[in-house]
């Protein structure tokens, strides 16, 4: 067999497979490199290739930038304000979403984009009272038609890369900008009218299930903030300076301490740290304590220690980035049955507070230490994020409900939000400015965002990274070189000379433009651009016009493809939480995945001539 009839055979095999969804699209973007440097097709360097490319590296760093801005909160509260001037308008607030998507999606990923903007359009959407299905899609296409700069989506980095190779000069940051107005205009006005036709008829909601209880939803159930009291202890209290297992505040009070706040004054300015209550932990002047228990024990223990009481402040959060509650239940086998509260040591076992028990629908804050636990039982605790997770392990004594990690991670670390900005204005300034390689600023930028706390950890900066769209891509950009070696990037370009005829250059742009869209209705679209960008500048080269307009219809038709929910991630996303079926993506996408195609073989040369 030949080596390009066998390149042919593995890519319409592994187009097969994405299309079907039964085998993960990174297995089988693997499978297929593992066929072509097997068969000698591909040199191992050459086949490892796409891992080291700076289109993979980039995404990589987009994808910790990204999560840095939606962990503090950034993303949020910008879409937030924005959105809230659509009030209950249908029709003014449709627009707003499709803006501000288009206008965050220009920066971030496509879909961190959707991630954060989802769950926006969906509490807007019940608190006016109108049916999200008309949204959530077209928010979905809008994340893919911000292609205001460079870094919008993957498909503009790989022409750029395309453009550097050949010896052409490099597009600038803000070159799509032209190109990502009209594709707004067009896809705002299409959408306009498509969209009423996903709430022509009630579908319903389907199955849904049950979701676990959000930390909103357990601190209303447990009262926690009205049996909560916050105290200062000053340098004249007796308690200052002791541990609080000398104190032994439990058992005197029946009150339990939930949250240590320590100030300290440098020269320079005042920090503020925040402490989950332990046995250790020792109380010095100028804390602030958070007491949980009933107002009758939290008001005798701060008479007696000398505190002073200051209001619980109503519309604060009680749950911070690092500290958080959780309920967990009392399995039926649990050597906890029958013990009291007080003898199960959680804080000494576990380092975590127990602040409120719930037994037969009723719920209490304090007077519970002697309770004797039974099997069923529900305790709301208080710990760090970490130590929370940490009590999964214990299955055989205990269920925690819901996804402590999750809840950690929709936390969002508000005071570092102006950081954030600053990092991402810094980054695109860097970019535009063309100071350093653009893969260089943005990686620098992902260092930053860990460094300087907007996200927790390295961890969370790891599990940022959609590392199976990563591998997807590495494994694909070799695909496009086995194309080379074959011969077929040249036969299928002098295929599309020979088919065009005497049509010239704008019947060229059309083919490489559909051909791409059509292709990435069955693979990624970052996939389809890797294959599609040589074969667009070796035809424009040998018709000897301006390579620009054919790649740019590369990335545009590899991005604006609306037609299938498994083209791009967002696509996917939506699909769910819209309740919708393929047939909704053909009735709204085709059509405008068409329209914007004629559209764009008409702008594209006036912006990029031949």
């Amino acid at each position: 067999m030949s080596p390009s009839l066998l390149t042919l055979i593995t890519l319409v095999v592994s187009c097969g497979f994405f299309m079907s969804g039964k085998v993960r699209s990174d297995i089988v973007a693997m499978c297929a490199l593992l066929v072509l440097l097997l068969s000698g097709i591909l040199t191992p360097a050459e086949a490892l290739s796409g891992f080291s490319n700076s289109v993979v590296i980039m995404m990589i760093g987009l994808f910790i930038v990204g999560a840095g801005i939606f962990r503090t909160g950034l993303a949020k509260m910008i879409s937030s304000r924005i959105l809230h001037i659509g009030g209950k308008n249908e029709n003014v607030l449709f627009v707003l979403v499709m803006l501000v998507t288009a206008l965050i999606g220009a920066f971030v990923s496509n879909t961190g984009t959707v991630a954060v903007m989802m769950p926006i359009v969906m509490s807007m959407a019940a608190s006016a009272g109108i049916n999200p299905r008309r949204y959530l899609m077209p928010m979905a296409f809008a994340s893919s038609m911000g292609l205001f700069t460079l870094i919008s989506t993957p498909p503009n980095l790989v022409i750029q890369e395309a453009i550097v190779d050949n010896g052409f000069e490099p597009l600038g940051f803000f070159s799509f900008a032209p190109v990502g107005a009209v594709v707004v205009a067009v896809g705002v006005t299409v959408l306009f009218f498509l969209s009423r036709w996903l709430t022509s008829k009630d579908t319903g909601t389907g199955n849904k299930k049950k979701k676990p209880k959000s930390l909103a939803q357990l601190v209303e159930e447990y009262n926690l903030k009205n049996q909560s009291l916050q105290a200062t202890v000053p340098e004249s209290s007796p308690i200052t300076g002791k541990s609080l297992k000398e104190l032994r505040i439990g058992s005197i009070f029946d009150v339990s301490i939930g949250k240590i706040t320590h100030h300290s004054q440098t020269r320079f300015r005042k920090n503020i740290t925040e402490e989950v209550a332990g046995p250790q932990s020792v109380l010095l002047a100028g804390d602030t304590i958070t007491i949980h228990g009933t107002r009758e024990n939290a008001d005798r223990f701060i008479a007696e220690c000398g505190l002073l009481p200051s209001e619980w402040d109503r519309h604060s959060s009680p749950v911070s980035a690092e500290n958080g509650f959780a309920e967990i239940f009392i399995m039926p086998n649990s050597q906890l049955i029958n013990h009291t509260v007080a003898d199960s040591r959680f804080r000494e076992l576990y380092n975590v507070n127990v602040i409120g028990i719930k037994r037969h629908g009723e719920y209490a804050l304090g007077d519970f230490r002697d309770a004797k636990m039974h099997a069923g039982d529900a305790m709301l605790i208080q710990g760090t994020w970490d130590n929370i997770t940490a009590l999964e392990e214990y299955t055989e004594e205990f269920v925690v409900v819901g996804q402590p990690e999750k809840m950690a991670a929709r936390i969002t670390l508000d005071r570092k939000a102006p950081v954030a900005a600053l990092i991402m204005v810094a980054m695109i300034t860097v970019m535009v400015l063309d100071i350093i390689p653009s893969v260089g600023a943005v990686l620098a930028a992902a260092i930053l965002i860990v460094l300087t706390g907007c996200l927790r950890n390295m961890e969370e900066a790891y599990a940022s990274i959609n590392w199976s769209s990563i591998v997807l891509i590495g494994a694909m950009i070799p695909m496009s070189t086995a194309f080379d070696k074959t011969g077929i990037t040249a036969a299928i370009s002098e295929f599309l000379l020979h088919g065009i005829g005497d049509t010239g250059p704008l019947g060229l742009l059309a083919m490489v433009y559909f051909a791409t869209s059509l292709m990435t209705m069955f693979i990624s679209n970052t996939a389809t651009a890797v294959l599609f960008a040589p074969i667009a500048m070796d035809a424009a080269l040998r018709m000897g016009v301006s390579p620009y307009p054919f790649l740019f219809a590369v990335a545009v038709s590899a991005s604006m493809c609306f037609a299938s929910p498994f083209s791009t991630p967002p696509n996917a996303l939506v699909m769910s939480a819209g309740g919708y079926r393929f047939g909704d993506y053909i009735k709204v996408g085709l059509p405008l995945q068409l329209i914007m195609g004629g559209v764009m073989i008409l702008v594209l040369p006036l912006i990029f001539p031949f």
